[in-house]
């Protein structure tokens, strides 16, 4: 890179210095007219208008010292704080850069004078070059910003995904979810299972991209060999997790957890997801995604509370309740293999209203006992809704194993 011209003489070099509070006050008037200027708290103006003041004198001592390793990086940002980054956009920077440029060039001809009117591409030259390198030492500022909220905001996300698998309580998801610039109130369903790259730098973005590209926000962590995504703000979760299935998510059971309210209570759906991947085991041939709730047998029979609550709350509660002798046909069904006739047979009823009480069936709890794979569901909700039955005390046996004598025996 050639170097600058130095032949400034020290006449014209006193003259720019001395020039340094009317350019001040020059760009400052400027920067008035810039409407994002004018919007600024108080002190974040204070800063910006230091910024240009200290980029004046930098390029005074820069006449002297063309060397740009350095140069704008350590005194015209060196003094901003980090927190001004934010307010202020890397956009709104150039044009700041813009405009102290254009003032002290509109100005610099008066400066220098006519004495020395060989000096003056000299130094429109110099500001031109100076201007270049405050550019790209602003671009550095804010790239190097940019790589630190990225890195934050990445063990931010960790920190979310983790204290909903977790289960933490609900005000600690919803700060910490909150600093991430995160919606608390979009309906929210965690996905796991194991995941295709060891590399989670590279899983995460492709993740996010799916996910927004079906009109959802995704939180992504990878644990190990464990892939979770907090899907939030998509119309249908299955279609999204089948996407991530095929492109992402590597062999094995990927488990899709019920959609809940929102991300404060996205641990139920963590919960049920990771069951879910515990259980799949028992059902081969699962689905994939499968959701959490089509694996409430396994998971109960995997020691799942929350799968048995489910089970004897959604099928065998209704069923008692409903009457109509639904659970007593339900139960004689089940207990000959499925056959319309031999449950007729031990009722003494018609194979017709057989028929018609396991449509009632279906219709009261949402399971149909025809189908093998809903059928295998009603009879493990059966067995759980008759454990959780309390059984009435027996009676009290005299020594003999009769009942205990009393005065109306005697009679």
């Amino acid at each position: 890179m050639p170097t600058v011209p130095t032949e400034l003489s020290a006449a014209t070099v006193r003259r720019l210095e001395a020039a340094a509070g009317t350019f001040a006050s020059a760009i400052a008037a400027r920067m008035d007219e810039l409407p994002w200027y004018a919007g600024l708290p108080p002190d974040e103006r204070s800063w910006v208008g230091l910024v240009a003041q200290a980029g004046y004198t930098d390029f005074l001592r820069w006449l002297g010292d063309p060397d740009p390793a350095g140069l704008a990086d350590k005194n015209v940002f060196g003094t901003v704080p980090r927190e001004l980054t934010r307010s202020v956009t890397l956009q709104q920077t150039v044009e700041l850069v813009r405009t102290a440029i254009t003032v002290v060039e509109e100005g610099v001809d008066a400066v220098v004078g006519d004495g020395a009117p060989a000096e003056r591409p000299r130094v429109r030259e110099s500001l031109l070059r100076y201007s270049r390198e405050v550019a790209f030492a602003a671009a550095a500022v804010y790239a190097r910003a940019a790589e630190s909220r990225g890195a934050w905001d990445a063990r931010l996300e960790a920190l979310v995904v983790d204290a909903v698998l977790r289960g933490d309580g609900e005000e600690t998801i919803a700060s910490r979810a909150s600093a991430l610039g995160w919606r608390l109130d979009t309906p929210t369903a965690v996905v796991m299972g194991t995941s295709s790259d060891d590399a989670p730098a590279g899983v995460v973005p492709r993740v996010r991209k799916v996910v927004r590209a079906a009109g959802g926000e995704a939180l992504v962590g990878v644990q190990g060999e464990r892939l979770v995504v907090v899907l939030s703000g998509l119309t249908d979760v299955l279609a999204t997790a089948e996407l991530l299935a095929t492109t992402e998510f590597g062999e094995g059971p990927v488990v899709v957890g019920p959609t809940v309210a929102s991300l404060p209570v996205a641990a139920r759906s963590a919960r049920a997801a990771l069951a879910g991947v515990v259980a799949c085991r028992a059902w081969p041939r699962a689905p994939r995604p499968v959701l959490a709730d089509d694996l409430l047998p396994e998971r109960a029979l995997s020691g799942d509370a929350t799968a048995r609550r489910a089970l004897v709350d959604r099928a065998y509660r209704p069923l008692e309740e409903a009457g109509g002798a639904l659970l007593e046909t339900l139960t004689a069904y089940l207990e000959h293999g499925g056959s319309l006739e031999a449950c007729a047979r031990s009722l003494f009823v018609h194979a017709n209203t057989v028929r018609y009480r396991l449509r009632r069936v279906g219709d009261v709890c949402g399971w149909t006992p025809s189908s093998p794979r809903e059928r295998f569901v009603l009879q493990t909700a059966l067995a759980l809704g008759r454990l959780s039955q309390v059984p009435a005390p027996a009676a009290p046996r005299g020594p003999l194993g009769g009942r205990p004598s009393t005065a109306d025996d005697d009679g």
